[in-house]
C-alpha cells in the first residue's frame, strides 16, 4: 500500500519537476556560480551584482524542489523493504512530503523572470466621471484589504484626489514573502463598475471604468540599466494634497524615458531627491515589463507602450444594478457575491487566473 502510494507520489513531483525545468535551472546555476568564482569577476561591480542576484534567484527556486526529490526517492526506498514495523513512519512522511508538494506545486505558475519580484500597483480613473474616480477609490479599497488579508506589507507612493470624491490615481509598492508580482499580475486591465451612480440627482445607472497596471518592482539599478542621456528630468512645483512645504517647493520631479516617451511624475515626498529616487524605481519597473512583453533584448530595442493597453481592454465587470455579478471576462469566472469580492477577497479569482495561463 505505501510503496504503491510512494511509486505513485514520485511520479507526480517527478512530472512537476519536469515542467518546471529543473534540470535547466540547474544547469544555469551552476554556470554562474561558475563565473562568480572567476578571478575578474568584480572588475564589474553592478554586471557582478546581476549575476549575484539571479544565483540567489535560482538558488531559492531550486532548492525546495530538490529536497523533495530526495525526500520522495528516500521514502520510495524505504516502502520496498515492506517493513510493518515501518508503516507508521512512512505513512507519516508520505503525507509531509504531499503536504509540502502541494505548497510547491502553486510555484509552477510563477516561473517568469519577476514573479518573484514586489510590485507596483497602480490605479487610474478612465471614463465615467465623478463615478469613475469613486470606482477607483473602492478598487483601491479592495486590493488593499487584499494585501492585509495576505499578510502583506504596502504604501502608497503617489495619490492624485478626484474633483468631487474618490481617486483619480493612486501608486501602492506592494511586498510580502511570496510571489507578489506574479499573483498580481493578472489583475492588470480595465475593471468596469456598473451601479446606480450616487453622484447624480436622477440616481441613473451608471458604468464607470478603472484601469489597473501592475509591474515589477526593480530595486537594483543593476537589473534595468538607464543610460542619463535617454532621460528627460523635470522639477516643479507640486499641487494638490501633500502639506505646505509639498506645495511651496520645487520638489515634485517628471522623468520621461526618451526613446519610448514613458513618463513618471512624483510628487507625494517633500524631498526632490526622494521623489526621483522613486520615480526611477517606477520608470526601471514599466521598461522592465515593457522589455519582457515586447522580447527585446535591449532597452533601446523597445518600442512604447502599444494600444492594447487603452480603455478596450476589459478584463473584469462588477454588476451592482439590475442584478449582482463579478465576472472576468477572460477565464469565465463568475460570483454573485460581490460585497465579498469588493471586501478583498480575490483568492478565487486569482486562482482561476492562474489554472488558465500556461506557466511562462
Amino acid at each position: 500500500m505505501e510503496e504503491a502510494e510512494a511509486n505513485r507520489l514520485k511520479a507526480e513531483i517527478k512530472a512537476a519537476v519536469n515542467q518546471l525545468g529543473l534540470d535547466e535551472l540547474k544547469a544555469k546555476y551552476d554556470d554562474l556560480e561558475e563565473q562568480s568564482h572567476e578571478s575578474d569577476f568584480w572588475k564589474d561591480n553592478i554586471a557582478a551584482q546581476k549575476v549575484m542576484q539571479e544565483i540567489s534567484r535560482l538558488k531559492k527556486r531550486i532548492e525546495p524542489w530538490t529536497e523533495l526529490l530526495n525526500a520522495v526517492h528516500d521514502i520510495s526506498e524505504l516502502s520496498q523493504l515492506k517493513d510493518p514495523k515501518l508503516s507508521d513512519e512512512i505513512s507519516e512522511s508520505l503525507s509531509g512530503i504531499r503536504s509540502k508538494f502541494s505548497d510547491l506545486k502553486h510555484q509552477l505558475h510563477f516561473s517568469g523572470p519577476f514573479d518573484d519580484h514586489a510590485a507596483l500597483v497602480s490605479i487610474y480613473a478612465g471614463a465615467g466621471g465623478t463615478d469613475a474616480q469613486d470606482w477607483t477609490q473602492m478598487l483601491f479599497r479592495m486590493y488593499c484589504r487584499f494585501f492585509d488579508q495576505k499578510g502583506w506589507s504596502y504604501r502608497v507612493i503617489d495619490e492624485s484626489a478626484g474633483d468631487e470624491a474618490g481617486l483619480k490615481s493612486v501608486t501602492l509598492e506592494v511586498s510580502g514573502d511570496d510571489f507578489v508580482y506574479g499573483m498580481l499580475k493578472g489583475e492588470a486591465g480595465v475593471h468596469r463598475l456598473v451601479r446606480l451612480s450616487p453622484f447624480n440627482a436622477d440616481h441613473l445607472r451608471q458604468t464607470s471604468f478603472s484601469k489597473v497596471e501592475i509591474t515589477p518592482r526593480i530595486d537594483s539599478p543593476s537589473e534595468v540599466e538607464l543610460d542619463e542621456r535617454d532621460l528627460k528630468i523635470d522639477v516643479y512645483r507640486s499641487g494638490g494634497h501633500g502639506g505646505q512645504s509639498v506645495n511651496t517647493t520645487d520638489s515634485a520631479v517628471r522623468i520621461t524615458h526618451l526613446p519610448t516617451n514613458l513618463s513618471v511624475a512624483i510628487q507625494n515626498e517633500r524631498s526632490q531627491l526622494k521623489n526621483k529616487e522613486t520615480a526611477l524605481t517606477i520608470l526601471r519597473s514599466r521598461l522592465a515589463k515593457l522589455q519582457l512583453e515586447q522580447h527585446a533584448e535591449t532597452l533601446s530595442k523597445l518600442k512604447g507602450p502599444s494600444q492594447s493597453a487603452e480603455w478596450g481592454n476589459q478584463i473584469r465587470s462588477y454588476v451592482l444594478h439590475p442584478y449582482k455579478q463579478v465576472k472576468d471576462l477572460r477565464t469565465n469566472y463568475e460570483t454573485t457575491d460581490v460585497e465579498r469580492v469588493l471586501n478583498g477577497d480575490l483568492s478565487q479569482i486569482i486562482e482561476a487566473y492562474l489554472d488558465s495561463t500556461p506557466a511562462t
